[in-house]
């Protein structure tokens, strides 16, 4: 088969072994996966032959030993550790889900890490029905999720993001778009931020007594000063951070609330960038550069 390979020189197409699944595990012919901004960090560190890639979507072609997981045929999309960008992955069926005729597969790929994030982080924040709810870096691919998925909580949604990202922001559910944190006096019941440095302190002095801070990165790679004071007015307010490899939800049912959400309309995804896996390197440029909005999928 062929596989996508890290290597000195980069990312290249090679003949690699197929995989041999345990018993546990479904073997899928990938037909797309998507590229999450995270793996950007981990290429640049694994560059002796590592096979990357996590989120995919495609067919079971030998269904799994023990009995577990879909039947041959079946369209699935999965989150798998690594190995994910090539013709054929060995999946385990506890990381996998059937996609219902309703979702296409393209659609299907964005979801899995990305996607699964924004649900775990939203339940973080409680009952969030009439709830004021904030979220920066809301035009990513994980902010675009968290802000359909609040809005579907019962939140109030503010997003942070630039002018030009508010009609569609509001389309999607946001009541209020504003260019910083700064821009607004109301008080939060939930933030998730993902920004850091003086956007980070803003949140919290925008926080209710009592409210969730999660903590999903630090994009402005800025330090973030903290001290007790800065919680007067805000008292009892948690900061907590979120590790999609440490979330302890079952994948598989993560996946199945989500793929449901999109067949129903009730979720919806923006593809900045959808094009044949030969164009890997032009989708991993685009994404360190933010050349585009949303998720880059690739087809095999």
């Amino acid at each position: 088969m062929k596989a996508l390979v890290n290597t000195a020189d980069g990312l290249v197409i090679k003949t690699a072994a197929e995989p041999i699944p345990t018993a546990s595990q479904a073997l899928v012919a990938v037909r797309a996966f998507s590229v999450n901004r995270g793996e950007l960090a981990l290429l640049a560190a694994r560059t002796q032959d590592w096979r990357p890639g996590q989120d995919i979507a495609g067919v079971v072609v030998e269904p799994a030993a023990d009995g577990s997981g879909p039947a041959a045929g079946a369209r699935v999309v999965a989150l798998v550790e690594d190995s994910g960008w090539a013709e054929l992955a060995a999946v385990p069926t506890a990381r996998l889900a059937e996609l219902p005729d309703e979702v296409d597969i393209e659609q299907a790929a964005a979801l899995p890490l990305a996607a699964r994030t924004a649900l775990n982080t939203i339940r973080l924040g409680g009952n969030l029905v009439g709830r004021e709810v904030l979220i920066t870096g809301a035009t990513g691919g994980v902010g675009e999720f968290l802000v359909q998925l609040a809005v579907l909580s019962g939140a109030r949604v503010t997003a942070v993001a630039r002018p030009e990202a508010e009609t569609h922001l509001r389309r999607i559910g946001a009541s209020l778009v504003v260019p910083t944190v700064a821009d607004t006096n109301s008080q939060y019941h939930l933030v998730v931020e993902s920004v850091g440095g003086q956007i980070l302190r803003d949140a919290i002095a925008r926080t209710a007594p009592g409210a969730t801070v999660v903590v999903l990165g630090t994009t402005s790679r800025e330090k973030t000063p903290v001290d007790v004071y800065d919680f007067i007015g805000h008292e009892g307010v948690r900061l907590v951070n979120y590790m999609s490899y440490a979330d302890s939800s079952p994948i598989d049912a993560d996946l199945g609330v989500l793929v449901e959400l999109l067949a129903s309309k009730r979720l919806e995804i923006n593809l900045g960038l959808c094009a044949d896996w030969t164009q890997i390197d032009d989708a991993l440029d685009g994404l360190r550069n933010r050349t585009f909005h949303g998720k880059a999928v690739l087809t095999i």
